[in-house]
């Protein structure tokens, strides 16, 4: 991308790496990936002007995604790639052109700092915080394409938006590739009561597929993005109930997947 290496870095020593993978040496064919992990602001952007009640908001962060994907990394024996970062610095599940990517306000929640950022602003975000996401994405999906890896994003929503609840509690989101998202779904009531929605609360037209666009359309490999009502997720033991059901959906949607026979999955069997 070019950047410009000359403005100070955003992040101190002490508050690297930006990313990072968990159990790097998992055995599956899944890598899973959590984009708003983290809540963490660097110091050297003091808090980006936001109200005390907002820096655990889901404004900061995706409640509960970040156990989630730990637990599923278990369960699946899974890599798992996850920002360090707080998505109000940089959402790494958008890309640099987007206006949301680095937001002013984030539904009623407003971060002040980031109103009327200059260029040189932007791009050491970029630089320090999506740049680095990216390439650890890239390098752990290059380093396992003998497996044909799978990609899956884990997400959470807020159960109140713009003041109007969510019906959805479970939502599979795709984008041109709906083969394993359609195979999820379908396979959803056979181990959850939870409503689960295709592309609900979001899908593609709110530009929140990013990841699955950059890194796992362009390779053909078989992707879906999980977002979870935040209020089922909201302990440990929430986030653990959660990841179990979810195993068993990713697992048995997998294995439909595989035995229909489609090009994505057919290809890791015809060497």
């Amino acid at each position: 991308m070019g950047l410009s290496t000359h403005a100070a870095p955003i992040l101190a020593p002490s508050e690297l790496p930006a990313a990072e993978v968990i159990n790097p040496d998992g055995r599956s064919r899944v890598i899973l990936v959590c984009e708003h992990a983290s809540a963490a602001i660097p110091e050297s952007l003091h808090g980006l002007g936001l109200r005390a009640e907002d820096r655990l908001s889901h404004a900061a962060w995706d409640i509960g995604a970040r156990a989630i994907a730990m637990r599923l990394s278990e369960l699946l024996d899974a890599p798992l790639v996850a920002s360090r970062v707080s998505r109000l610095v940089y959402d790494c599940n958008r890309p640099p052109e987007a206006k949301d990517a680095i937001p002013a306000k984030s539904e009623l929640i407003e971060a002040p700092a980031n109103s009327n950022l200059t260029e040189g602003d932007r791009r050491a975000r970029i630089r320090d915080v999506y740049e680095p996401f990216r390439a650890l994405l890239a390098e752990t999906i290059a380093a396992r394409r003998s497996t044909e890896p799978v990609l899956i994003t884990i997400h959470s929503f807020t159960p109140v938006y713009y003041g109007a609840f969510r019906e959805v509690e479970l939502g599979i989101l795709c984008d041109t590739d709906d083969r394993l998202a359609r195979a999820i779904h379908a396979a959803a009531p056979s181990f959850t009561t939870l409503k689960t929605e295709l592309n609900e609360p979001y899908g593609p037209a709110d530009g929140v597929t990013h990841t699955l666009k950059e890194h796992a359309l362009p390779a053909g490999l078989p992707n879906v993005m999980i977002e979870v009502r935040n209020d089922f997720v909201a302990d440990e033991a929430g986030a653990n109930r959660i990841a179990e059901v979810l195993r068993r959906m990713i697992e048995s949607g997998l294995e439909a997947c595989e035995h229909s026979a489609s090009p994505a999955f057919e290809k890791r069997h015809s060497g």
